[in-house]
């Protein structure tokens, strides 16, 4: 189930929504890599998190799922934002060279058909950064911020989902691991809790962070095709019983 845009808005706009955009756009940061040159697609509600490549890239998009809602992004000059069904975007093959998708992989009802579509636009050795809530976490258990919304993950389901969809991962990173309260005294040591978090590698983090790669070949397609063709019953026509006439009777 999608959040709706206004509530996406008002939390980013919150001091809570404030020590997010912070940690995860941290995390994000440290995967984007080098992106001069490079085309960007922001799916799901990604404005908060594509300053940086729309300052270093060569063209940054944001498409937002029409059951969300859209905002124009961004706030000043020629408008990069676009309402759109997430699982047939109108971009075509191979066009885009790193996706960001935070606020969209939990909330579709089906995550595969919208990460094989994220194959289909993605270049040849192209990457993809994925935000999802953690299933242990407290973010994913309380319904007080967006991340409370939808489906959650463990690492080994966000695993098992990329090799279904032909994406390998390459970094992983867990953040927020301060309780999603709002909270003063809470939002000014979100700091201490993260250092410990991650440096005692906690489990209840309250988000993924992936790092994958676009797999140029999808052997697992091709083998499914051939095992069915294998395996595909033959129906032998059958002779009809003939009754037979005893002379004489």
């Amino acid at each position: 189930m999608s959040i709706d845009i206004t509530d996406l808005r008002s939390f980013y706009a919150s001091p809570l929504g404030g020590v997010t955009r912070r940690f995860v756009g941290g995390s994000i940061a440290r995967f984007w890599g080098k992106l001069t040159g490079l085309r960007v697609l922001g799916l799901g509600y990604a404005p908060p998190y594509l300053s940086i490549a729309r300052a270093e890239s060569e063209r940054t998009l944001a498409f937002m799922p029409s059951s969300q809602g859209v905002v124009n992004w961004p706030g000043t000059g020629v408008s990069a934002s676009a309402l759109v069904d997430p699982l047939t975007m109108p971009l075509p093959d191979a066009c885009i060279d790193r996706v960001l998708l935070v606020h969209a992989l939990e909330a579709v009802e089906s995550p595969s058909e919208l990460l094989h579509e994220i194959w289909r636009i993605l270049t040849p050795g192209g990457r993809i950064i994925m935000v999802a809530p953690n299933r242990r976490g407290l973010w994913a258990r309380m319904d007080t911020t967006p991340f409370g919304h939808g489906q959650p993950y463990s690492r080994s389901q966000l695993k098992s989902l990329m090799r279904q969809t032909w994406f390998s991962p390459e970094a992983w990173a867990e953040t927020l691991y301060v309780p999603p309260l709002r909270n003063r005294l809470l939002l000014q040591t979100a700091q201490a809790w993260e250092q410990v978090g991650i440096g005692f590698s906690l489990p209840f983090a309250g988000l993924h962070v992936v790092d994958a790669t676009k797999q140029l070949y999808r052997p697992g397609a091709v083998r499914a095709v051939r095992r069915s063709r294998r395996m595909s019953p033959v129906f032998v026509p059958a002779s009809s019983p003939v009754s037979r006439t005893v002379i004489g009777s």
